[in-house]
């Protein structure tokens, strides 16, 4: 009952969310003609507009972008208008659909990649850092886990190209050809979250340490290493599922950074230029994609709860 409930205010949420991304695009300044390679006279720009439906009002052009709304033609009788949600003003050879199905696999399988390295290097860095709390294991382990999470992309992605490709020639410089070309931008995406990974999870293994039933287990004589993983994780992991919803949908809709340094074809390129461009039904499709899949993982998180942790229990 509970996620039946969610996934119904999904839906009013969804479309606030589409209404002031529509309202936010059409705020900047600037027109999805605007850029053209020839400044267009008057005339055509009017033509342009109209042909669009640009010289409506706001709140008519957002019904028009779901199909809501219904014309009077010539003979008298009333037709129903074409929804705009799927053409773009930029790309006017593709669809908002096309540039998707392009774009969203390839922005989809850098995220799943930099979601494994996250999850890989930070969930081991973090239970040694835990199980090792107060000696050099614990103290190189968290300096390393901070300093991933305060070196920014833009920073990481260049100095992996210089030190891998440039200096080593063991990997390809950028593009999107071969797994060796995934290697690098996976690493380079995924570095920040798998800092953040390992200081909550260390936090939240610190804290399951302390609960009753540990207590109980290490009087039993269990050992600490056998005790915090067949007893502490499966707690202390939760703060990480929590945090792996939001994670995991800004991973697969792309990085624009991660994308622009190493040349990926990703959606989030297509993201970034449809609000330059003013190119308005991209940049609110984009967005709408981002918010479902971010409700979609949400929902995810909240079944696994119920999993790892029998005393949640949702009603």
């Amino acid at each position: 009952m509970y996620f039946a409930r969610r996934l119904t205010f999904a839906i009013p949420l969804l479309l606030v969310i589409s209404a002031l991304a529509f309202a936010l695009v059409h705020l900047a300044p600037g027109g999805p003609f605007d850029r053209e390679r020839a400044p267009a006279s008057p005339e055509i720009e009017r033509n342009l507009k109209a042909a669009y439906h640009l010289d409506e009002p706001v709140w008519k052009q957002y019904l028009r972008f779901f199909g809501l709304v219904w014309q009077k033609g010539a003979t008298g009788h009333w037709h129903h208008e074409p929804a705009s949600f799927n053409i773009s003003y930029k790309y006017r050879s593709h669809r908002v659909s096309d540039i998707i199905g392009q774009a969203l696999p390839v922005s989809m399988t850098l995220g799943a990649l930099a979601f494994g390295f996250a999850m890989g290097v930070g969930l081991p860095l973090g239970f040694i850092t835990a199980a090792r709390r107060g000696s050099w294991p614990d103290y190189a382990g968290s300096f390393l886990a901070i300093l991933a999470v305060c070196v920014p992309g833009f920073v990481v992605g260049p100095l992996l190209i210089l030190v891998f490709s440039v200096k080593l020639h063991w990997l390809p410089v950028a593009l999107w050809e071969s797994p060796a070309h995934m290697i690098l931008p996976a690493i380079a995406l995924g570095l920040f979250f798998s800092g953040k990974i390992a200081r909550l999870f260390r936090e939240g293994m610190l804290t399951a340490a302390q609960s009753e039933f540990i207590a109980a287990a290490r009087a039993k004589g269990l050992g600490e290493n056998l005790l915090l993983l067949k007893h502490a994780v499966r707690i202390a992991i939760l703060p990480v599922v929590s945090f792996s919803g939001p994670m995991l949908a800004d991973l697969l809709t792309g990085s624009f950074v991660i994308e622009n340094i190493f040349q990926i074809p990703g959606i989030g390129v297509f993201f970034i230029n449809s609000a330059l461009n003013s190119d308005y039904t991209v940049a609110v499709d984009l967005a709408l994609l981002y918010a479902i899949l971010l409700v979609v993982l949400n929902l995810i998180v909240d079944f696994s709860y119920t999993r790892l942790d029998p005393r949640v229990k949702y009603e």
